[in-house]
């Protein structure tokens, strides 16, 4: 009867022990719940103060990581980014050989006028080419853009169409914004027209121009007529170079038709002392000087 006691006695003890172990261990997975669950309120807790963090007063959201490489072909004052217009502005290169929007001074425009000018006619695309209707809207753009102090043209053309070079060079000759001009390599044929179309002008110490009477490709009629016309056309560009710079006309018409310089063609190619000495061009100087001279010109122009 005892051993039946001491029996029952002790599987009551063991349930009691079994019914408190598993009391313990209900009770420390519902600690570990609520620990896990206190973590993970400050995980979110800091991920959302992270969040506040990147966000700015304007409520946008500043994300580094996906921030765009900038450009380091596009010089401006704000934030160097990629957008649409780095698209134009590469595109613009190419096309018309200067970039608008890379402006280190913005009170002066500056306009390149390379290799050949084109006219009327489209040239190979080998060419490398000055396109006038690209260029007179820089001009009156100028003229018209109260910013705009004044004008340096940066010339080194072998010459191209002369109506179209002429055109350019009697729109510089007309505006009121001061100019100035500066040969660089060589400034040839029309290039001349070209040079002393600026209010100034200078040339490079290895600069060279050639100074020859026009001439024309493709079908000639050989008319007298034909000969006035170009005469006439002649006539034009050498008025031009004359009333434009110190040149001497008789010197000028000397040099131009001259025949002992040029092996296979009628003119002179004449180098950077010899078109100062003649009165052609101002001076000889680089960029520098080009811009120091436009500069005065800006000042006194500002004070009349």
């Amino acid at each position: 009867m005892e051993n039946k006691n001491m029996q029952v006695n002790n599987k009551v003890a063991l349930n009691n022990l079994d019914l408190s172990m598993k009391t313990n261990i209900s009770g420390n997975n519902q600690n570990e719940r609520q620990s896990s669950g206190q973590n993970s309120n400050n995980i979110n807790k800091n991920s959302n103060n992270r969040y506040e963090d990147n966000t700015n007063q304007d409520g946008r959201t500043n994300i580094n990581n996906n921030q765009e490489p900038a450009n380091p072909f596009l010089f401006s004052s704000s934030n160097n980014k990629n957008d649409s217009n780095s698209d134009e502005q590469l595109e613009n290169v190419k096309e018309v050989g200067s970039v608008t929007d890379i402006n280190p001074v913005k009170d002066i425009c500056f306009i390149s006028i390379i290799g050949e000018i084109e006219g009327h006619n489209s040239l190979p695309p080998q060419s490398k080419t000055t396109k006038y209707e690209h260029i007179i809207p820089m001009i009156i753009g100028a003229e018209m853009d109260p910013q705009i102090k004044g004008v340096l043209l940066l010339i080194n053309t072998i010459g191209g169409d002369v109506e179209a070079g002429l055109a350019i060079s009697e729109l510089i000759a007309s505006i009121t914004k001061p100019t100035v001009s500066l040969v660089l390599g060589g400034g040839h044929s029309i290039g001349t027209a070209l040079a002393v179309s600026a209010r100034y002008s200078l040339i490079a110490p290895t600069g060279t121009m050639t100074i020859h009477p026009i001439r024309t490709n493709g079908f000639v009629i050989g008319v007298p007529q034909t000969f006035r016309y170009f005469q006439k056309m002649q006539e034009r560009i050498t008025n031009f170079i004359v009333s434009n710079s110190r040149v001497n006309r008789e010197a000028l018409l000397k040099y131009m038709y001259d025949t002992d310089e040029i092996a296979n063609d009628v003119g002179t190619v004449l180098n950077a002392d010899e078109v100062v000495d003649i009165g052609l061009i101002d001076e000889i100087g680089g960029f520098s000087s080009a811009m120091t001279i436009l500069r005065d010109l800006i000042d006194k122009n500002s004070n009349s």
